[in-house]
């Protein structure tokens, strides 16, 4: 259905969708053709549920857009469009008067917008905020530490030189071994803390670095496949912190996958995308992928912390110093896990005349 009324519609950059007092589609204008991936002749006279299926989580904005006769927005909805993967949408519920003469009446107008860049952006300040937090914790917790620490070395020592009794003497080497170990735990816990030494680099030298380490290292059982984007520009970086960073992720990867599955490298380019609550031009994304059995559901929101693993014996502390020395980089890394597919994406920006706006 189209009239005069609603011409101007389709001007619009936003998605619009009319429906009847049925939950009937009248009307989509292009935006929301391109959207729902359906043209307006197709659906038009269809139930809504053609193009939104779970519209339940819209009948409380709808209901209180008609009973109020106002305008009503529900933000950040994750809807199911189309059959296609689940979308993350903020929908405006508008009443619509529609000029004398027309057949309908009661209709809304249904506007909706994609809310992935505001969330993408706030999961970034989120992360940010907990990275500082992380480090601000580690350091102060392992400066207390080092000098008891040294303290209790130093008297195992004395003591061991004291004793004559070789079976006493086992006794101080353990302590002496165990504080050493960890000595460089503390080592480790106050190594972000230097910071990056950046100079051009190709980020492909960093994965191939990685890559022939983890297939050193798992010799047999685990294949590493590249899918390098080779007309990538350089990046701005410390070498040797993006190899640790990248290391410190795929050896998680080839430990979920014990010894036998398939780890991925992938490089593609970004365009204007926000690093660090700057906006940049261009970033590069670095994949790094398994088919390993994902990340399991109590540990996603606290995958990053200091100190947490899903492994036994793990020191959770990699992808903590990875998540690190991304941020340094004025970068990000996030994740997207499910069973038979796990992938951490590196976000780095690329430094070039005018790419900052």
């Amino acid at each position: 259905m189209k009239t005069p009324a609603l011409s101007g519609l389709d001007l619009l950059p936003t998605a619009v969708v009319l429906v009847d007092a049925e939950l009937t589609v009248r009307y989509l204008n292009p935006a929301a053709e391109n959207l729902f991936e359906m043209s307006s002749k197709n659906v038009s006279g269809q139930s809504l549920e053609k193009l939104v299926h779970d519209i339940s989580v819209l009948q409380p904005a709808m209901g209180y857009a008609r009973t109020n006769n106002c305008s009503y927005t529900e933000h950040e909805l994750e809807l199911g469009v189309n059959g296609h993967t689940r979308s993350h949408l903020s929908c405006t519920v508008t009443p619509v008067d529609m000029p004398a003469g027309q057949a309908l009446d009661d209709l809304l107008l249904l506007e909706f917008r994609h809310v992935e860049g505001r969330l993408r952006i706030a999961r970034e300040e989120r992360i940010l905020d907990q990275s500082q937090a992380n480090r601000e914790l580690i350091r102060n917790l392992a400066h207390e530490i080092r000098n008891p620490l040294g303290g209790i070395r130093g008297a195992a020592q004395l003591l061991d030189r004291e004793l004559d009794r070789p079976d006493l003497c086992e006794y101080t080497q353990v302590i002496m071994k165990e504080a050493d170990r960890l000595q460089l735990l503390l080592d480790r816990l106050l190594t972000p803390h230097r910071l990056p030494q950046p100079a051009p680099l190709n980020v492909h030298e960093v994965l191939d670095r990685v890559r022939s380490v983890i297939l050193a290292e798992y010799r047999a059982g685990i294949a590493v496949e590249r899918d390098y984007d080779v007309s990538l520009p350089p990046v701005n970086g410390d070498k040797e912190q993006l190899i640790q960073a990248v290391f410190n992720v795929a050896r998680n990867a080839a430990q979920a996958l014990q010894g036998q599955g398939q780890i991925r490298l992938k490089t593609r380019i970004m365009r204007q995308i926000t690093l660090a609550r700057r906006r940049y031009r261009h970033a590069i994304a670095v994949d790094i992928c398994d088919n390993g059995p994902g990340i399991p559901d109590e540990l996603r929101e606290r995958v990053f912390h200091p100190l947490v693993s899903g492994r036994a014996g793990g020191s959770g502390l990699g992808l903590t110093l990875a998540q690190t020395f991304i941020t340094q980089h004025h970068g990000m890394i996030y994740f997207e896990s499910a069973p038979g597919e796990t992938v951490f994406t590196i976000l780095l920006p690329v430094e070039e005349a005018g790419n900052r706006e």
